[in-house]
Parts: C-alpha cells; sequence; structure tokens
C-alpha cells in the first residue's frame, strides 16, 4: 500500500490516480471525512502536524508520499514512525527554491528542512524539487469567470510552470521503487512563459482574447488579505513573482529524461482545464 499525505491537493489526487489505475492499493491521509477522494481509496483521518496517532495506520505501507505542508512540524515523528512500522520508501515534494532561490528566503528554508529529515530518516528517499505548478493559474477563476482580464502583479515574472500529470507520473515511478533510490530530481516544465502569455494561452484554450493588467504588488497584497488569505499566501506569491520578474525560474529537461516523452506544455494545461475558465451562466 502507498500512504499520500497531502491526499487533498492538486498533485496528491493526480498520484492517487495513476497508482489506482495500476491496481495499487493507496491510503490518503486527510483532516476531514475524505469526501470528494477517490472511492477505492482509504481513508486515514488526523492532522499529521501530531501524527502519533497515525503508527497503526502504518501497517502494510510501503511507501509514502510527503507533503511538507501537510506534516508541518510532524514530519520528523512520522517518519520514525514509518521506519519503526517497517515502511521502505518516503518520496518529498520539495521546490525549485531550494536550489535556485526565489521569494523570502523562509519558505525554501522550510522545504529544504524536509529534505533534510527525508534523507536522514534512514528509509529509502527521493526529493522532487518542483516548479510552480500551472495548476495555479485556477486562482484566476473567478476573475476570467466574470470578464477578459486578469489583474495581478509581476506580468513579466516567468517560470517553467509544471503540469501535475508529470509530477503524479514520476512521483508514482519513485513511490514504487522504479527510480533509483538517494536521488534527487529538479522537475519542471519544458518553457518558460511569464504571465501575459499564460493568460494568452488560457484565452486561447477557451476561444477568448483575454488580457494580464499589471497591479502594484502592495495592492495586490491588501486585495488577497481582504478575502480573507492568511498573510503567508501573499508573501509566497509576491516574493516569488518579483524574483521572477528580474530573473526566469529554472527549465529542465528531468521530465522528458525519466518519462521518456516530452513534458507537457502550459498550453497543454490549458487545454486541459479549459471548463474551469469558461464564464458562468447568467441566471435570472
Amino acid at each position: 500500500m502507498i500512504l499520500i499525505t497531502g491526499a487533498n491537493g492538486v498533485v496528491g489526487r493526480q498520484v492517487m490516480n495513476v497508482l489506482l489505475n495500476q491496481g495499487i492499493d493507496v491510503a490518503a491521509v486527510t483532516r476531514g471525512d475524505g469526501a470528494g477522494l477517490p472511492g477505492d481509496v482509504k481513508v486515514v483521518a488526523g492532522d499529521l502536524f501530531r501524527p502519533g496517532w497515525i503508527e497503526t495506520a502504518l501497517d502494510g505501507v510501503e511507501a509514502i508520499q510527503i507533503s511538507p505542508r501537510a506534516t508541518g512540524p510532524g514530519l520528523e515523528e512520522l517518519l520514525k514512525l514509518a521506519a519503526g512500522r517497517g515502511v521502505a520508501r518516503v518520496v518529498v515534494l520539495s521546490a525549485t527554491t531550494v536550489e535556485y532561490p526565489a521569494g523570502e528566503a523562509r519558505f525554501a528554508a522550510q522545504f529544504k528542512k524536509a529534505e533534510e529529515l527525508v534523507t536522514r530518516s534512514g528509509l529509502e528517499w527521493t526529493v522532487l524539487r518542483l516548479a510552480d505548478f500551472a495548476a495555479n493559474a485556477l486562482a484566476w477563476v473567478p476573475q476570467l469567470q466574470a470578464g477578459d482580464v486578469v489583474r495581478g502583479a509581476y506580468g513579466r515574472a516567468a517560470t517553467s510552470p509544471i503540469h501535475e500529470t508529470d509530477v503524479a507520473a514520476v512521483a508514482a515511478r519513485a513511490l514504487l521503487g522504479d527510480l533509483p533510490a538517494g536521488s534527487v530530481y529538479t522537475l519542471t516544465g519544458p518553457g518558460s512563459v511569464d504571465q501575459h502569455e499564460k493568460v494568452r494561452l488560457i484565452g486561447a484554450a477557451i476561444d477568448r482574447e483575454l488580457s494580464f493588467q499589471e497591479l502594484p504588488p502592495e495592492r495586490v497584497r491588501q486585495r488577497m488579505l481582504a478575502q480573507g488569505l492568511p498573510e503567508e499566501v501573499p508573501a509566497r506569491l509576491l516574493g516569488s513573482l518579483a524574483d521572477y520578474s528580474e530573473r526566469p525560474g529554472p527549465t529542465t529537461t528531468t521530465v522528458e529524461e525519466l518519462l521518456g516523452r516530452p513534458a507537457l506544455t502550459f498550453a497543454d494545461w490549458a487545454r486541459d482545464n479549459a471548463p474551469a475558465f469558461q464564464a458562468q451562466p447568467i441566471r435570472s
């Protein structure tokens, strides 16, 4: 059985689907009741920030996928419990900022700490350092359902965003032991795009002419805080975008090397997710 932390996240769901399609038993850790998770998944409910409760649920688990944001300060204890229960492998979803700094250093430090805990856990390990997710563009859905303009900061910030399908395909291989243990992989999309181009590509996918309108960063920050988002969210976003507007994020060929096919582009992602961006019908 494979245990997935961060099961409700974009990558967690994709990894579960890949494994289930291969006939692999999957358990998903969630703080809720598991509503919306695939029906064949074993739901393990609880808070991994204090993971002592999960020890007996680790029986029969061969590998764990770690999302550092889901495990938080409980990661070290979780790894000790896993080693004690005979878990063989651990795969951690880290970030490219560990190797290619961008944004506030405190956020990269959190991922670096998770990597350090995993690599000295005594388990077989794989580190996946991920570029920003293409799926982060789903934050624009409310604006694009209401109109044809995305308003945000640092329009020229450029990265090579990765499709969650590619992350899941690599993660599944690592979880099943099909990749060399003790490896660090930096995964990105195949090409750099800025925010103007992302919006244009979404427009092409939904057959609408869309545009990106530049706003001052502080105005964007205040808008996000007014929506009730914690301070960490705009701090993560705006810090990274500021740096990527000066220096694009990394681009690697690792996905193609591991999967034997080209990495999916942001245009591919936009087509796959086009329905989410369509304007909602006006109800009378």
